[in-house]
């Protein structure tokens, strides 16, 4: 009875030291990093939201890095440092593609997995995209850009043309409006990353509006949008059409207020929650390698491309998006 009773205790053990290897199946120096630029904006917050969501369901460390303004060079470093600590694995958006591909490239072949969210760098290495369909996110904005001005007009884009998702942003309006020649895009506007060079240029622009009309302003990332409709309500202009991208909460009110007409919404905690859970299925089944090109291989183990969606929100729907965005930031928190 008493042989029993250490054989029990043996075989219970082991059963112990089993649940708790296996009950995570995780290692204590796992960590996953995601890294972008302006990462204190709220677009970016709700895509830490995604990132340590995702984590703490895991049981595993995690990091947002990057700076705190737009600034590619400085996101290199974040990329850097977290290469040299031995991250598990990294998500990154790219700023400049061609800037961070080598630096991407040194990922990969150090043995890290590396996979683009929100903004690509597809001449890098980097695994696969997860993010929204820009060309397609440019076209629903193109559409809706052809209806507010029934088909005339003259429009301003701001944008930062080295991003690679903004370029295929402006290529999807561009491509909507072929079907309506009257509407013209007669400045494209670099605003670096600045909110303030929104504000200032939407300024200037309407200081020599009899000069130059313009009807609208599109913009293709989340700063502009609310600082051109507050250039808008101060000087109390009222006919001109304002869309912008994305659905943090002083672009929101604008809609309520009828400033802005609309805005596509993207889906960040959702590229970091999905990207956390490729990044640990792949640390925990390896591929054979990091550098095949997968893209073009028919019995690919991961996907080129996962698409988070993206979809228009204007005043019939805003309110129900405001309310769904509560819901899930009290959740996070």
């Amino acid at each position: 009875m008493r042989h029993l009773t250490v054989t029990a205790r043996v075989v219970l053990g082991f059963l112990l030291v089993f649940l708790v290897s296996c009950g995570t199946g995780h290692d204590a120096d796992e960590k996953y990093y995601l890294i972008s630029t302006n990462i204190k904006i709220p677009y970016w917050q709700v895509g830490g939201a995604g990132l340590f969501q995702a984590a703490a369901q895991l049981k595993v460390r995690s990091e947002f890095a990057g700076p705190d303004t737009y600034d590619a060079k400085a996101e290199q470093q974040a990329l850097q440092q977290a290469v040299q600590s031995k991250a598990t694995g990294i998500l990154i958006s790219v700023a400049d593609p061609a800037l961070l591909k080598d630096d991407i490239d040194r990922a990969i072949a150090a043995g890290i997995p590396v996979i683009t969210v929100d903004s690509d760098a597809p001449a890098s290495k980097r695994l696969f995209f997860i993010g929204t369909d820009n060309y397609h996110a440019g076209q629903i904005g193109g559409q809706r850009l052809a209806k507010e001005l029934n088909g005339k007009g003259n429009v301003v884009v701001f944008t930062i043309p080295e991003q690679a998702n903004l370029k295929e942003r402006l290529r999807g309006y561009r491509d909507a409006l072929e079907a309506t020649p009257q509407i013209k895009i007669t400045r494209v506007v670099d605003m670096k990353g600045d909110s303030r060079i929104a504000f200032d240029t939407a300024t200037e622009i309407l200081g020599n509006d009899k000069k130059e009309h313009t009807d609208a302003f599109v913009c293709l990332e989340a700063l502009a949008g609310k600082e051109v409709a507050t250039v808008l309500s101060q000087h109390a202009v009222k006919d001109k059409v304002i869309l912008a991208m994305d659905t943090d909460e002083d672009t929101l009110s604008w809609i309520q207020k009828g400033v802005i007409a609309a805005t596509i919404s993207q889906k960040p905690y959702t590229m970091s929650f999905v990207g956390v859970k490729f990044l640990d299925d792949l640390y925990h089944h390896k591929l054979s390698t990091l550098t095949n090109d997968w893209a073009k291989d028919s019995f690919a183990p991961i996907p080129a491309f996962v698409d988070t969606g993206s979809s228009l929100v204007d005043k019939t729907n805003v309110d129900a998006l405001i309310a769904a965005s509560k819901t899930v930031t009290s959740t996070t928190k």
